[in-house]
């Protein structure tokens, strides 16, 4: 259902109530008549399309250079329209939505203004490069995305000519248009560099790294900062807070025509308060002032990120400017769509929406069917311990480099909110901050994504696992991840962090066993690590109270004989390794081998639950050598160059020569390439990883005896 309303955010106010600014420059998108007969009136949605919308000038697009000849109001038809069409893919596709329905003027002004692919459009995280493929070519196919063999869940160069830099983490987009500056500069071309960055993204360090070389190199760069005051959840900070100034400030740093700053009073402002605020205009330093300017940036706003008149106007002066620009502008998040508008944290990505069976389809009756019990999700069984654990230690702390939802952190931040650090975009401080409190004896857990852990190397080596500190890990997203493709796989964690002294890792085959494993590496003096996988786990009930695991200690899950004679008599002894949910895998691929009849398959296997990556249980393989193990097969959900197989391939051929020459080997995992997008399901079968792709692998390594 759609509505025609006003804008809804409180901060900017509509554009149509704005005056309408001066345009003194022939070159100026915005002319003064079409700034006069702004819309007074934006179409907003309360329900996601089911049926693709009539998007009639949409449809006409397949490239930036078709909007070139489109007038000011045919540009405000097709924020529109691609605004519905936008709703109407993500309830096909599922994915991120908020910031995609927040920066679709943007998008607009940005493809209307550039030469693009000449000029560059750099996206920072590419949370919001939908409509930016929308308008590049990938119309009809944005309903594909993030489904196998379709459209990556964000920008990537392999996919677009129109896709300057591939992305996935944040604050990267300053440093890489950067980069293309200098490039460009070096080769004496004249075409343009864009970069859109949110406020969330802006608190990493490495935009502000950015930042500083750019001012440093005088670079020509345009950044646009796209403040829709949250990164995930709400921004945090003195950066944060910073922002909040500029805009409670009631002024701006407008753009003249001929492109320099000048201070004025936020043109929506009634006339009453700009009267009242003209006398304290000298005493507004910090916007005219602020942190970018001081810096060395050209700061212009902030202005209305939905106002594409303004927007038109603002980024065709600024593009012009010389050295590093800054266009702050105010967005929101989720903008058009009212439940997003008031939930944009429940928004930030949403599901596919449900497609109606065959009999609802057809109005049959169905027989009610009563819903099993949900399974509860790895990230809320790290919640459940992190509330358990802090009700009876008063010295654990959580912290999070801004996934406090996406961890499951949402009640402990609530009943422990002086024990609870939400950082920020900024995971190397959120490794060293935990190791600047374990010097002081309280107990930190970092709760962190495997694929942002890799930001925090470093930190994690020199600063905690040097110092021998007591920093407790808890590893979300480990190994694939389905829908946001490879740059969000946690597939090399256990490469990376196996080869650090005095880290421990541990690895739950489920949830009950990854409760408590988390209890135990807390309770364990030095550096720990326990990974778990993105979603639900079997559905296994947690046992409380929380126990202490053996570190170091497998666990034989199970073993199966053969009842046939030819397998009985030829002797051959099967160990699958698994850890953590390849232990489900290895079982189930263990019974479909032995029943097997096809082939000579093995005489005996036994399943093993490694538990642990590091230390390794070394005493359990040599007794499984010593029993007569003829085979030894590792399955980890991990690429299987320097993963958990390697770690038992290092062990056998240092630690056992005088029997190694008995046993065949196999490293069953991720070959050595990034995996493509697709469903969690998809992607292991693509890998051999599920049940029919292990035991294929397993039967093949005995027919070739």
């Amino acid at each position: 259902m759609q509505q025609y309303s006003n804008s809804t955010k409180p901060k900017p106010a509509p554009s149509h109530q704005m005056d309408s600014p001066s345009v003194n420059s022939s070159t100026d998108v915005a002319t003064s008549e079409a700034m006069a007969n702004k819309p007074t009136a934006m179409r907003t949605f309360s329900e996601i399309p089911t049926s693709r919308p009539t998007t009639p000038l949409l449809d006409t697009i397949d490239s930036p250079a078709d909007l070139k000849p489109l007038s000011q109001e045919q540009l405000l038809t097709l924020a529109d329209e691609l605004r519905e069409y936008l709703l109407y893919c993500a309830g096909q596709s599922g994915g991120h939505f908020g910031a995609n329905l927040g920066v679709v003027e943007l998008t607009v002004a940005l493809h209307y203004l550039l030469d693009t692919p000449n000029d560059k459009l750099v996206w920072d995280v590419g949370h919001q490069a939908y409509a930016h493929k929308v308008l590049t070519g990938r119309r009809d196919r944005l309903s594909s995305i993030r489904s196998k063999n379709g459209l990556t869940a964000f920008p990537e160069r392999q996919e677009s000519e129109y896709d300057t830099f591939g992305v996935g983490h944040s604050s990267t987009s300053i440093s890489a248009g950067l980069g293309m500056s200098l490039a460009l500069r070096h080769l004496k071309s004249e075409a343009k560099v864009a970069c859109v960055i949110g406020d969330g993204a802006m608190t990493g360090g490495m935009a502000f790294e950015a930042l500083n070389d750019a001012v440093q190199q005088d670079a020509d760069l345009l950044v646009v900062l796209n403040d829709n005051d949250m990164s995930i959840s709400c921004s945090i900070g003195g950066f944060s807070r910073h922002l909040a100034m500029l805009w409670e400030s009631g002024y701006q740093v407008d753009i003249t025509a001929k492109g320099k700053p000048k201070l004025t009073h936020r043109p929506e402002m009634p006339l009453s308060e700009r009267r009242a605020r003209h006398s304290a205009l000298r005493d507004i330093p910090k916007v005219a002032d602020n942190l970018f300017r001081a810096i060395g940036f050209s700061y212009f706003g902030p202005f209305d990120g939905h106002d594409l008149p303004e927007l038109l106007r603002v980024l065709e002066r600024a593009k012009n400017v010389s050295g590093p620009v800054l266009v702050h502008v105010y967005t929101t998040k989720g903008k058009g769509f009212i439940p997003a508008e008031g939930d944009p944290v429940t928004y930030h990505a949403i599901s596919k929406l449900p497609q109606p069976s065959k009999a609802q389809q057809t109005n049959e009756s169905t027989t009610a069917v009563k819903p099993l019990a949900p399974k509860k999700k790895y990230s809320q069984v790290f919640g459940e311990f992190l509330c358990d654990k802090a009700a009876v230690d008063d010295n654990l702390i959580a912290i999070t480099p801004a996934m406090e939802e996406g961890s499951g952190m949402t009640t402990f931040a609530q009943q422990y909110p002086e024990r609870f650090y939400d950082v920020a975009i900024a995971e190397q401080h959120a490794v060293t901050l935990a190791a600047g409190m374990a010097t002081l004896d309280v107990k930190p857990i970092v709760a962190i994504y495997s694929t942002f852990l890799q930001r925090g190397y470093d930190q994690l080596i020199h600063d905690v696992a040097l110092q021998n500190l007591d920093v407790t890990f808890g590893i979300d997203r480990a190994g694939l991840v389905g829908e946001d493709g490879a740059t969000h796989a946690g597939v090399f964690d256990l490469a990376y962090m196996r080869c650090i002294p005095n880290l421990v890792i541990a690895t739950p085959k489920d949830e009950n066993e990854c409760y408590h494993l988390l209890n135990t590496c807390y309770e364990y003096q030095g550096p720990t690590a326990v990974r778990y996988p993105r979603g639900t786990g079997p559905g296994v009930e947690i046992t409380k109270p929380a126990q202490s695991y053996a570190v170091g200690k497998a666990v034989i899950e199970a073993v199966y004989q053969a009842q046939d004679t030819a397998s009985s008599s030829n002797g051959y002894k099967l160990a699958l390794l698994a850890f953590g949910p390849m232990v489900a895998t290895a079982d189930a691929a263990a019974k479909a081998l032995m029943t097997d009849t096809s082939f000579e398959g093995p005489a005996e296997i036994s399943v093993v639950n490694m538990r642990w990556v590091k230390p390794l249980d070394t005493q359990l393989i040599d007794e499984l050598i010593v029993k007569g193990y003829t085979h030894i097969v590792t399955l980890e959900e991990h690429v299987v160059m320097g993963g958990a197989g390697s770690g038992v391939n290092e062990y056998l051929l240092n630690h056992t020569s005088g029997i190694k020459q008995q046993l065949d080997i196999k490293n069953i995992g991720i070959a050595d390439e990034f995996i493509a997008h697709g469903s969690h399901d998809e992607q292991l079968a693509d890998c051999g990883l599920d049940v029919a792709g292990v035991t294929s692998q397993l039967r093949s390594l005995f027919a070739a005896q």
